[in-house]
């Protein structure tokens, strides 16, 4: 008898925020495993922001997920039966192959866990995309100076998190931006050097005047909207602007309103990039010797959202546009 893949699938594309409805839950049996090929059994999924633009039609850098089929994502597995000979049972492996228990898949699509008594779902969040996604940005991207003032907006999420980290460690003055209080005391114990709570915080161009009087030399951008249009004003000259993502326009259902002060892009000689971590994918073994040995040291932290349960995927995606997560958004299968 065939064993049997539990699967989220995309059921309809979401109009706005998503909601339960738009997933089902499926049963389907995996086929017989063929010479080259691997049964993974997932024990960590990944929740990522950037998700929701599959969910739609619209022309991206990725294909648009398919209806009533499998969505797909980070995921952390063991090895179950294999016919490829780089990799043997009980093998930890991550791939793209998420939202669903089980798989079968070539051993080309899989990637063996580094040797390290790290929890293995780090490398879906501080490890894995979103922590080369903050290595890259302000390494590759932003070139980052020692002394240099760095802004970061969605500082507790599982970029925003690393984002600050390794700005400190490369000597610089860090402002966060979230969403409560208790994330803003969180990042002050990952060193960060002052945090705008921007739901309690009326005037958001004030504020950062306050905070950085001198300007911001890089201004890691995860949201959009009014912090991007303030942080314009303090820019410093040749600042730049590392364009992570914008979460903020989502799930806009009507056309996004573009900050109404770009003339300072051009007063200020502002370098904007938009970033997508695959193009510096090449350099994640270099992110990855610093960052493993900080994280064995204890001199790099990351915070968990944990899910429990298959079922529980879209509930943690939709939670991830309603603030209910700190560091990585994650579902644990077993």
């Amino acid at each position: 008898m065939s064993q049997l893949s539990h699967q989220i699938q995309l059921l309809r594309r979401p109009s706005g925020l998503p909601t339960q409805d738009d997933f089902s839950l499926q049963a389907v049996p995996l086929p017989p495993l063929q010479e080259g090929e691997v049964l993974v059994a997932n024990l960590w999924l990944s929740v990522d922001p950037y998700m929701r633009g599959r969910m739609s039609e619209a022309k991206s850098y990725v294909p648009p997920f398919a209806l009533n089929a499998p969505l797909e994502g980070g995921a952390i597995g063991t090895v179950q039966a294999s016919r490829h000979p780089d990799f043997a049972v009980g093998d930890r492996v991550s791939s793209m192959l998420g939202w669903r228990d089980a798989f079968v898949a070539k051993g080309e699509l899989l990637t063996r866990l580094p040797a390290t008594e790290l929890p293995p779902q780090l490398f879906l969040g501080a490890l894995g995309m979103p922590g080369m996604t903050a290595w890259a940005g302000l390494h590759q991207v932003a070139h980052l100076q020692a002394g240099e003032t760095v802004l970061v907006s969605a500082a507790s999420g599982a970029v925003g998190t690393m984002v600050v980290q390794l700005a400190k460690r490369a000597g610089a003055r860090v402002i966060g931006s979230t969403g409560s209080a208790d994330k803003v005391a969180y990042l002050k114990t990952l060193g960060a050097d002052a945090v705008i709570n921007y739901k309690e915080t009326p005037d958001l161009d004030a504020e950062l005047a306050r905070l950085a009087p001198e300007g911001i030399q890089v201004y890691f951008e995860n949201v959009g909207g009014a912090l991007l249009e303030a942080a314009l004003n303090h820019m410093a000259l040749h600042g730049r602007i590392v364009l992570c993502g914008l979460i903020e326009q989502y799930n806009s259902q009507g056309g996004a309103s573009g900050p109404r002060n770009l003339a300072q892009i051009i007063r200020k000689r502002i370098l904007l990039q938009g970033l997508l971590v695959s193009d510096h994918w090449q350099h994640h073994g270099d992110f990855l010797a610093e960052a493993i040995p900080a994280f064995e040291a204890g001199d790099l932290q990351s915070e968990e959202t944990v899910y429990e349960g298959l079922a529980s995927m879209p509930q943690a995606f939709i939670g991830l546009f309603e603030g209910r997560n700190t560091g990585k958004m994650l579902v644990k299968l077993a």
